[in-house]
């Protein structure tokens, strides 16, 4: 395991699901009401900066309990590190907290996935359909 996935794992007991990695790509699972704060450390923590939102993407798991996966990914200018950050909702309660508040740039990425699979994502400042 990564050096980074044992620092968000000591840092939140319990929170992490899952890491792997792949070709020198880190995915990090974490609990749906952990994404939050998890984000935030990835962005604040002096030692990792993480100041790039690249991308918002979602996963349907038609036949999973939790169905939908969204997948954030950030990348360290400073660092030149990535990091996908995951976490899981169920298709009856489809929603996770937005992260617009800590990268702006979610805000349209976020609506995207919102349009697409109908994930809805708490305290985003205007979740409306683009399309």
């Amino acid at each position: 395991m990564s050096h980074l996935a044992k620092r968000i794992e000591e840092t939140f007991p319990g929170a992490c699901i899952k890491a792997a990695e792949w070709r020198g790509d880190l995915a990090v699972t974490v609990k749906r009401d952990a994404l939050h704060d998890v984000a935030k450390f990835l962005r604040n923590e002096p030692s990792l900066q993480f100041d790039y939102i690249v991308h918002v993407s979602s996963v349907d798991w038609p036949d999973d309990e939790e169905r939908f996966e969204v997948v954030y990914e950030f990348y360290s200018i400073r660092t030149r590190q990535r990091i996908r950050l995951k976490t899981r909702a169920p298709e009856a309660d489809a929603v996770v907290d937005s992260l617009t508040d800590l990268w702006k740039g979610a805000d349209f990425m976020e609506r995207e996935v919102y349009d697409m699979m109908g994930i809805r994502f708490r305290n985003h400042p205007a979740l409306r359909r683009i399309l």
